[in-house]
């Protein structure tokens, strides 16, 4: 699936194989989730089968696919350390699909398709959420993937070589028959390496220099040579291990599997010669067919598209008249609100000249004023009396200074 262009949409640079990269992210999803350990940790607890390798790639069971789809986005969510509640059967899939795109828009990841995208349960929309919700679980499992661990390789054919030129050289030396350990080895000869080479001519300088003068002649009886060659022979032979890395062994393989391309494309190609004649004749018989259906149909196209066009100028004519009717049935809704209105206004007038609460009102307002008039009335006695005796008060203080004055002094009163 294309990252820079919106998911849905046909790329026409795409090439052939664009058609199958859902399989291909649904397999890389697939190892995602077992290095997840989904098999126990989300399988077991729904009790659900392990996914195919295309579950979401192919559409199947749309039903299945929708609620294995949310299920699992919900268990990635919770990996990843979001709390989000496992998604039930009778659940609004609009509302599910809307908490699991928010919840993916909040990692920072573009949603660019319509959610109706994700109700099919599959495709490259399904596998897009689910793809990105699992890199988000691996990172907060904390997982890295660890360096590769190479297994050394060992020489062991150059040692097997060694030591068998070492065996086959000591049974030459320990033979009694020297001869025949010398032709033995010539035998063998090329698949011995340098160090024993080296050691064979150590012992023939070694047998040369103390070789006597005298021509030897040997006093050993010829049958029972054959019988020591014979005994001695299977332990004289060198046997070396097949290497897979051998060019040799690739030469041979590439000979045998070009052997068995060749007797297999000349069965094959027999049955495909076979296969391309009935197919041309199968496509030549549909094409005649073909033809004769048409020559014998053509008067009934001509009829259908005679009434095809009427039924288009009959649906033009339709759509004249329902745009007038529309007009005016918008002019008639217009009307009818502003009768509504005058009807509201004549019912509040009628309801306000036949009520009688005013009047109650009224009655009520000036019940309260006479209370409050006989309370300032009250009020204002109540002053006047405190003012009557404070005058009064005053009155007696000035008479008794006066009456003070004329004990204290009474001559001057009499003059």
């Amino acid at each position: 699936m294309s990252e820079d262009k919106k998911r849905g949409e046909d790329v026409d640079d795409g090439g052939p194989g664009l058609v199958y990269m859902p399989f291909v992210i649904m397999e890389e999803l697939l190892e995602k989730l077992r290095l997840l350990n989904y098999e126990k940790e989300f399988c077991r607890p729904l009790n659900l089968k392990p996914m195919s390798r295309h579950y979401f790639a192919i559409p199947t069971n749309p039903g299945e696919q929708f609620y294995m789809f949310t299920s699992l986005a919900a268990w990635l969510l919770r990996t990843a350390g979001r709390p989000f509640e496992q998604p039930q059967e009778y659940d609004d899939p609009n509302a599910t699909i809307s908490s699991i795109i928010t919840e993916v828009k909040q990692y920072g990841h573009s949603v660019d398709f319509p959610p109706s995208k994700l109700k099919q349960g599959c495709g490259e929309h399904c596998l897009y959420v689910l793809d990105r919700l699992t890199d988000e679980a691996l990172k907060s499992t904390h997982f890295r993937w660890e360096r590769p661990d190479y297994p050394e390789e060992e020489m062991e054919e150059e040692n097997i070589v060694e030591d068998d030129a070492e065996l086959t050289l000591n049974k030459v030396e320990e033979s009694p028959f020297p001869g025949a350990g010398e032709d033995e080895f010539e035998e063998e000869e090329q698949i011995l390496d340098l160090e024993g080479l080296k050691r064979l001519n150590l012992s023939k300088q070694n047998q040369e220099s103390s070789k006597p003068e005298e021509i030897l002649e040997s006093k050993t009886d010829a049958a029972d040579w054959r019988l020591e060659v014979e005994r001695v022979l299977p332990q004289l032979k060198v046997t070396i291990r097949t290497d897979n890395k051998d060019w040799r062994v690739h030469v041979e393989q590439m000979h045998s599997h070009k052997d068995g391309i060749e007797t297999s494309l000349t069965e094959t190609k027999t049955y495909l010669d076979k296969l391309h004649e009935e197919i041309t004749r199968t496509l030549e018989k549909i094409s005649s067919r073909e033809k004769y259906i048409n020559n014998q149909l053509e008067h009934l196209l001509g009829d259908f598209r005679g009434t095809q066009d009427n039924l288009a100028e009959t649906k033009e004519r339709y759509r004249q008249a329902s745009g007038g009717v529309t007009e005016r049935s918008r002019q008639l809704a217009d009307v009818t609100e502003e009768l509504e209105k005058v009807k509201q206004e004549m019912e509040d007038r009628g309801s306000s000249m036949t009520d009688g609460a005013p009047l109650v009102k009224i009655k009520q307002a000036i019940q309260q004023l006479k209370k409050e008039t006989t309370q300032m009335d009250i009020r204002i006695g109540v002053v006047e009396h405190i003012l009557l005796q404070a005058k009064l008060k005053d009155k007696a203080t000035q008479n008794k200074q006066v009456h003070t004055a004329t004990t204290e002094d009474p001559m001057d009163l009499k003059f």
